[in-house]
């Protein structure tokens, strides 16, 4: 497999791993509706997955590849730059996986405590 393959199935399986975190608030519950509370959380998940996960791991690729890519360069070359470029890519998808995963977790608590929920982490 050549290495643009590797570096597509590495992104693609950031991006499928990173839809399927779950956003699991911690919140204060002593006087809550259960059943609104579901409701709630329920629908602001449904906002969170409004966050370009797809983007940022795209976006993260492409900017470990530059430097990556340039690193490398410096150090050994054409055959450096490509290796280099490779590694940057997939440390960078890597990194805007965890940003999107991040994001889709602050929308949630947001929400919540814009709905007048006590979210504790």
């Amino acid at each position: 497999m050549n290495t643009r393959l590797k570096l597509l199935a590495v992104g693609l399986s950031l991006l499928a791993l990173s839809g399927c975190a779950r956003n699991k608030p911690i919140v204060d519950t002593q006087g809550i509706d259960m059943v609104q509370y579901r409701q709630d959380l329920g629908e602001c998940r449904a906002y969170a997955q409004e966050v370009n996960t797809g983007g940022k791991v795209a976006g993260g690729a492409a900017a470990g590849a530059v430097v990556g890519g340039a690193i490398g360069a410096v150090l050994n070359g054409t055959k450096g730059a490509q290796r280099g470029a490779g590694a940057g890519a997939v440390t960078g998808a890597a990194r805007g996986a965890a940003s999107g995963r991040q994001e889709k977790q602050q929308v949630v608590k947001n929400c919540l405590r814009g709905r007048g929920y006590r979210v504790l982490n």
